[in-house]
Protein backbone atom coordinates (compact mmCIF):
# COMPACT_ATOMS: atom_id res chain seq x y z
CA UNK A 1 0.00 0.00 0.00
CA UNK A 2 1.53 3.49 -1.23
CA UNK A 3 1.18 6.66 0.81
CA UNK A 4 -1.21 8.81 -0.65
CA UNK A 5 -1.43 12.96 0.35
CA UNK A 6 -5.42 12.05 2.27
CA UNK A 7 -3.36 9.47 4.53
CA UNK A 8 0.15 11.04 4.99
CA UNK A 9 0.71 7.95 7.87
CA UNK A 10 -1.28 4.90 6.13
CA UNK A 11 1.29 2.26 5.87
CA UNK A 12 1.22 -1.56 5.01
CA UNK A 13 -0.67 -4.83 6.35
CA UNK A 14 1.06 -7.11 7.54
CA UNK A 15 0.53 -10.25 5.03
CA UNK A 16 -1.82 -12.35 5.94
CA UNK A 17 0.12 -15.59 5.18
CA UNK A 18 4.21 -15.68 4.93
CA UNK A 19 5.92 -17.73 1.92
CA UNK A 20 8.65 -19.10 2.01
CA UNK A 21 10.46 -21.56 -0.60
CA UNK A 22 14.19 -22.59 0.19
CA UNK A 23 15.58 -25.97 -1.09
CA UNK A 24 12.62 -27.79 -1.87
CA UNK A 25 10.74 -26.75 1.48
CA UNK A 26 7.76 -24.55 1.43
CA UNK A 27 6.80 -22.59 4.72
CA UNK A 28 3.29 -20.98 5.27
CA UNK A 29 3.58 -19.39 7.70
CA UNK A 30 0.08 -17.84 9.40
CA UNK A 31 0.58 -14.22 10.17
CA UNK A 32 -1.46 -12.90 12.16
CA UNK A 33 -0.39 -13.24 15.83
CA UNK A 34 -2.56 -10.53 17.42
CA UNK A 35 -5.19 -12.70 17.13
CA UNK A 36 -3.58 -15.89 17.31
CA UNK A 37 -3.95 -16.48 13.57
CA UNK A 38 -7.47 -16.83 13.56
CA UNK A 39 -8.90 -17.27 10.16
CA UNK A 40 -10.36 -14.36 8.15
CA UNK A 41 -11.24 -13.85 4.64
CA UNK A 42 -7.62 -12.42 4.07
CA UNK A 43 -5.86 -15.25 5.54
CA UNK A 44 -8.28 -17.97 3.80
CA UNK A 45 -7.53 -16.74 0.48
CA UNK A 46 -4.60 -16.77 0.61
CA UNK A 47 -4.23 -20.01 2.28
CA UNK A 48 -6.28 -21.32 -0.80
CA UNK A 49 -3.94 -19.74 -3.53
CA UNK A 50 -0.86 -20.27 -1.83
CA UNK A 51 -1.42 -24.48 -1.15
CA UNK A 52 -2.72 -24.98 -4.72
CA UNK A 53 0.80 -23.24 -5.82
CA UNK A 54 2.84 -24.87 -3.90
CA UNK A 55 1.24 -28.12 -4.48
CA UNK A 56 1.48 -28.04 -7.88
CA UNK A 57 5.44 -26.65 -8.33
CA UNK A 58 7.73 -29.42 -9.01
CA UNK A 59 10.23 -27.42 -7.63
CA UNK A 60 8.56 -27.78 -3.64
CA UNK A 61 8.85 -31.25 -2.22
CA UNK A 62 7.54 -30.77 1.27
CA UNK A 63 5.49 -28.40 2.77
CA UNK A 64 5.03 -26.98 6.68
CA UNK A 65 2.56 -25.33 8.09
CA UNK A 66 2.89 -23.27 11.18
CA UNK A 67 2.24 -20.32 12.62
CA UNK A 68 3.29 -17.30 13.87
CA UNK A 69 3.40 -15.75 18.00
CA UNK A 70 2.00 -17.67 20.50
CA UNK A 71 -1.08 -19.82 18.34
CA UNK A 72 -0.96 -22.62 15.25
CA UNK A 73 -4.60 -21.07 14.33
CA UNK A 74 -7.47 -20.74 16.76
CA UNK A 75 -9.84 -21.11 14.03
CA UNK A 76 -12.35 -19.07 12.46
CA UNK A 77 -12.01 -15.28 13.10
CA UNK A 78 -15.50 -15.26 15.30
CA UNK A 79 -15.31 -11.17 15.38
CA UNK A 80 -15.52 -11.25 11.50
CA UNK A 81 -18.08 -14.18 11.60
CA UNK A 82 -20.15 -11.48 14.20
CA UNK A 83 -19.97 -9.34 11.57
CA UNK A 84 -20.93 -11.57 8.84
CA UNK A 85 -24.07 -12.86 10.42
CA UNK A 86 -25.55 -9.36 9.46
CA UNK A 87 -25.31 -10.59 5.97
CA UNK A 88 -28.41 -12.50 4.36
CA UNK A 89 -25.85 -13.85 1.37
CA UNK A 90 -22.68 -14.76 4.02
CA UNK A 91 -23.18 -18.19 6.02
CA UNK A 92 -20.77 -20.39 7.79
CA UNK A 93 -21.33 -22.73 4.51
CA UNK A 94 -19.56 -20.87 2.17
CA UNK A 95 -16.90 -19.97 3.79
CA UNK A 96 -16.53 -24.06 4.44
CA UNK A 97 -17.30 -25.16 0.85
CA UNK A 98 -15.19 -22.23 -0.44
CA UNK A 99 -12.30 -21.78 1.89
CA UNK A 100 -12.17 -24.60 4.79
CA UNK A 101 -12.99 -27.51 2.34
CA UNK A 102 -10.55 -26.37 -1.30
CA UNK A 103 -7.37 -25.96 2.00
CA UNK A 104 -8.38 -29.59 3.24
CA UNK A 105 -8.38 -31.23 0.07
CA UNK A 106 -5.19 -29.47 -1.15
CA UNK A 107 -3.26 -30.78 2.15
CA UNK A 108 -4.54 -34.09 2.25
CA UNK A 109 -3.97 -34.70 -1.80
CA UNK A 110 -1.01 -32.89 -3.12
CA UNK A 111 1.44 -35.27 -4.19
CA UNK A 112 4.06 -34.68 -1.76
CA UNK A 113 4.24 -34.91 2.23
CA UNK A 114 3.10 -32.56 4.36
CA UNK A 115 4.37 -31.18 8.01
CA UNK A 116 1.74 -29.58 10.80
CA UNK A 117 4.31 -27.67 13.09
CA UNK A 118 2.58 -26.78 16.27
CA UNK A 119 3.70 -24.07 17.78
CA UNK A 120 0.56 -23.52 20.11
CA UNK A 121 -2.77 -24.19 20.42
CA UNK A 122 -4.53 -25.37 17.73
CA UNK A 123 -8.20 -25.23 18.09
CA UNK A 124 -11.38 -25.54 15.31
CA UNK A 125 -10.70 -25.66 12.03
CA UNK A 126 -6.63 -24.76 12.71
CA UNK A 127 -6.47 -28.08 14.35
CA UNK A 128 -8.13 -30.11 11.78
CA UNK A 129 -6.05 -28.65 9.41
CA UNK A 130 -3.12 -29.92 10.97
CA UNK A 131 -4.94 -33.60 11.37
CA UNK A 132 -5.28 -33.26 7.64
CA UNK A 133 -1.23 -33.11 7.40
CA UNK A 134 1.05 -35.97 7.20
CA UNK A 135 2.71 -35.20 10.44
CA UNK A 136 2.31 -33.28 13.25
CA UNK A 137 5.36 -31.86 15.29
CA UNK A 138 4.17 -30.31 18.25
CA UNK A 139 6.02 -27.85 20.96
CA UNK A 140 5.86 -28.45 24.83
CA UNK A 141 3.12 -25.89 24.85
CA UNK A 142 1.05 -26.37 22.57
CA UNK A 143 -2.59 -27.48 23.27
CA UNK A 144 -5.29 -29.34 20.56
CA UNK A 145 -9.07 -28.24 21.27
CA UNK A 146 -11.72 -29.35 18.59
CA UNK A 147 -13.74 -26.00 19.74
CA UNK A 148 -16.98 -26.28 17.54
CA UNK A 149 -19.65 -27.55 20.20
CA UNK A 150 -18.41 -24.87 22.51
CA UNK A 151 -20.12 -22.12 20.38
CA UNK A 152 -22.75 -24.54 19.02
CA UNK A 153 -21.42 -25.69 15.59
CA UNK A 154 -20.50 -29.27 13.91
CA UNK A 155 -17.44 -29.49 12.67
CA UNK A 156 -15.64 -29.32 9.68
CA UNK A 157 -12.32 -29.06 7.73
CA UNK A 158 -12.51 -32.82 7.58
CA UNK A 159 -12.40 -33.18 11.53
CA UNK A 160 -15.28 -35.72 11.30
CA UNK A 161 -12.62 -37.82 8.71
CA UNK A 162 -9.64 -37.05 10.33
CA UNK A 163 -10.39 -38.02 14.07
CA UNK A 164 -11.83 -41.12 14.08
CA UNK A 165 -9.22 -42.60 11.85
CA UNK A 166 -6.79 -41.46 14.25
CA UNK A 167 -8.15 -42.14 17.70
CA UNK A 168 -11.07 -44.46 17.07
CA UNK A 169 -15.03 -43.07 16.42
CA UNK A 170 -16.00 -43.21 20.67
CA UNK A 171 -12.59 -40.85 21.51
CA UNK A 172 -13.34 -39.03 18.40
CA UNK A 173 -17.09 -38.17 19.95
CA UNK A 174 -15.94 -37.54 22.97
CA UNK A 175 -12.72 -34.95 22.02
CA UNK A 176 -15.57 -33.15 19.48
CA UNK A 177 -18.99 -33.75 22.37
CA UNK A 178 -16.87 -32.74 25.33
CA UNK A 179 -14.62 -30.08 23.68
CA UNK A 180 -11.03 -28.96 26.14
CA UNK A 181 -7.69 -28.06 25.35
CA UNK A 182 -5.48 -31.66 25.41
CA UNK A 183 -1.91 -30.75 26.44
CA UNK A 184 0.67 -31.86 23.90
CA UNK A 185 1.94 -34.94 26.24
CA UNK A 186 -1.77 -36.24 26.33
CA UNK A 187 -1.84 -35.30 22.41
CA UNK A 188 0.93 -37.71 21.99
CA UNK A 189 -0.06 -40.39 23.96
CA UNK A 190 -3.52 -40.22 22.13
CA UNK A 191 -1.45 -40.35 18.79
CA UNK A 192 -3.07 -36.73 17.91
CA UNK A 193 0.68 -35.56 17.27
CA UNK A 194 3.76 -37.71 15.83
CA UNK A 195 6.39 -36.21 18.51
CA UNK A 196 6.48 -32.93 20.81
CA UNK A 197 9.35 -31.24 21.53
CA UNK A 198 10.69 -28.31 23.69
CA UNK A 199 9.53 -24.94 22.13
CA UNK A 200 12.71 -23.69 21.42
CA UNK A 201 13.35 -26.95 19.60
CA UNK A 202 10.56 -27.03 17.20
CA UNK A 203 11.81 -25.19 14.47
CA UNK A 204 15.37 -27.51 14.32
CA UNK A 205 12.70 -30.53 14.40
CA UNK A 206 10.47 -29.46 12.00
CA UNK A 207 13.43 -28.76 9.64
CA UNK A 208 14.95 -31.74 10.07
CA UNK A 209 11.83 -33.53 8.98
CA UNK A 210 11.14 -31.65 6.43
CA UNK A 211 15.08 -31.55 4.80
CA UNK A 212 14.88 -35.64 4.88
CA UNK A 213 11.28 -35.69 3.54
CA UNK A 214 12.35 -33.02 0.58
CA UNK A 215 15.09 -35.18 -0.05
CA UNK A 216 13.48 -37.93 -0.31
CA UNK A 217 11.46 -40.14 -3.16
CA UNK A 218 8.60 -36.89 -3.61
CA UNK A 219 6.61 -39.24 -6.17
CA UNK A 220 6.44 -42.44 -3.60
CA UNK A 221 6.02 -40.13 -0.66
CA UNK A 222 2.65 -38.85 -2.78
CA UNK A 223 1.56 -42.15 -4.69
CA UNK A 224 1.64 -43.80 -0.82
CA UNK A 225 -0.67 -40.58 0.39
CA UNK A 226 -2.85 -41.18 -2.12
CA UNK A 227 -3.46 -44.82 -1.44
CA UNK A 228 -3.73 -44.40 2.32
CA UNK A 229 -6.30 -42.29 1.63
CA UNK A 230 -7.86 -44.24 -1.25
CA UNK A 231 -8.01 -47.06 1.33
CA UNK A 232 -9.84 -45.84 3.86
CA UNK A 233 -13.02 -45.94 2.00
CA UNK A 234 -12.07 -48.85 -0.32
CA UNK A 235 -12.68 -52.62 0.06
CA UNK A 236 -9.49 -54.96 -0.17
CA UNK A 237 -9.71 -55.67 -4.30
CA UNK A 238 -10.14 -52.49 -5.42
CA UNK A 239 -7.27 -50.92 -2.80
CA UNK A 240 -5.27 -53.75 -4.41
CA UNK A 241 -6.21 -52.50 -8.06
CA UNK A 242 -5.22 -48.81 -6.68
CA UNK A 243 -1.94 -50.31 -5.24
CA UNK A 244 -0.67 -51.66 -8.70
CA UNK A 245 -1.69 -48.51 -10.65
CA UNK A 246 0.43 -46.56 -8.24
CA UNK A 247 3.19 -49.19 -7.93
CA UNK A 248 3.70 -48.86 -11.49
CA UNK A 249 3.50 -45.18 -11.77
CA UNK A 250 6.37 -45.58 -9.51
CA UNK A 251 8.01 -48.36 -10.68
CA UNK A 252 8.74 -46.53 -14.11
CA UNK A 253 9.96 -43.44 -12.29
CA UNK A 254 13.41 -42.11 -12.31
CA UNK A 255 13.38 -42.14 -8.45
CA UNK A 256 12.95 -45.73 -8.41
CA UNK A 257 15.91 -46.45 -10.67
CA UNK A 258 18.24 -44.28 -8.57
CA UNK A 259 17.57 -46.30 -5.49
CA UNK A 260 17.86 -49.54 -7.06
CA UNK A 261 21.29 -48.79 -8.57
CA UNK A 262 22.25 -47.08 -5.33
CA UNK A 263 21.54 -50.04 -3.76
CA UNK A 264 23.50 -52.55 -5.96
CA UNK A 265 26.44 -50.28 -5.54
CA UNK A 266 25.71 -49.75 -1.93
CA UNK A 267 25.50 -45.96 -2.25
CA UNK A 268 23.40 -43.59 -0.68
CA UNK A 269 20.49 -42.48 -3.52
CA UNK A 270 19.79 -39.05 -4.74
CA UNK A 271 16.05 -38.44 -5.61
CA UNK A 272 15.00 -35.70 -8.66
CA UNK A 273 11.24 -36.16 -6.77
CA UNK A 274 10.23 -37.53 -10.24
Amino acid sequence: MTQTPESPSTTASPEPLLVEVTDGIAWLRLNRPEAMNSLDNALKDALVAALREVGEDPAVRCVVLTGSGRAFCVGQDLKEHVRSLGDPNSTLATTVTDHYNPIVIALSTMNKPVVAALNGVAAGAGLSFALACDFRIASERAGLNTSFAGIALSCDSGASWTLPRLVGPARAKELLLLPRTVPAAEALALGLVTKVVPDDELEAAVTELARTLADGPTLAYGSIRRAVAYSASANLADALANEAELMALTGGSSDHRAAVDAFLAKEKPTYTGA
